[in-house]
């Protein structure tokens, strides 16, 4: 016989406990990974009110990579409502030579470079979509220039897609590869150079519209 206990109503706490795990074993598989970590990771971080903390904060940040000025004050006013102490605390880092465009700039484009094998259009396109002015953005670009060869990058890009595909290289692979280098931020004539000595595919002019941007 059942002791009446057994249909005793789960008192509220139980029930706020219950519930959301009933819910989540009904859903989808493919939708219950969204509940597998905490809410508060997909909202805004915790806000701070005073300079220190948020200094404190801004030393994190560079701590996991370098920042232009139009990033961190992007990163701090998530941290904190209060714009004057984000200016203040950006002023700060740049005094304190933390946070400088024009390094990041040079950085920025010497590793696209040498390591990701981008052009300059490419590169100066990312650095004003991260707020780095034009004047250190060109400057960054004459000093890349002097120590690389964008023929020589077309060449490697070219090389190391080759040596991937089989077959006849013809027209429309040509061109696929002609478009990636394009997105790859190099210049037209200088790609269709290349092209046609490795591959000596002819490859037809076309109005390259990210080269301006």
């Amino acid at each position: 016989m059942m002791n009446s206990d057994q249909f005793r109503v789960c008192d509220p706490a139980h029930v706020r406990t219950f519930i959301p795990h009933l819910a989540f074993s009904l859903l989808p598989l493919a939708s219950r990974t969204a509940f597998l970590y905490p809410w508060p990771m997909f909202g805004k971080p915790r806000q701070i009110e005073t300079e220190g903390e948020l200094y404190d904060s801004a030393i994190k940040i560079l701590m996991r990579r370098a920042h232009s000025v139009f990033e961190m004050k992007k990163a701090l006013a998530r941290r904190c409502d209060d714009e004057k102490l984000v200016r203040a605390v950006v002023e700060r880092l740049k005094r304190e030579n933390l946070l400088d465009d024009a390094r990041y700039a040079r950085q920025f484009t010497r590793y696209r470079t040498e390591s990701r094998k981008q052009g300059q259009f490419r590169i100066a396109r990312d650095l004003r979509a991260r707020g780095v002015p034009d004047r250190h953005i060109e400057a960054a670009r004459k000093d890349a220039a002097a120590d690389s060869d964008p023929g020589a990058l077309i060449r490697q890009r070219i090389e190391r897609k080759l040596r991937l595909w089989r077959g006849e290289i013809d027209q429309k692979r040509t061109a696929s590869l002609y478009r990636s280098l394009l997105a790859a931020g190099f210049p037209a004539d200088l790609i269709r150079k290349e092209l046609h000595r490795i591959t000596h595919v002819e490859v037809p002019e076309t109005e390259p519209a990210d080269e301006s941007s």
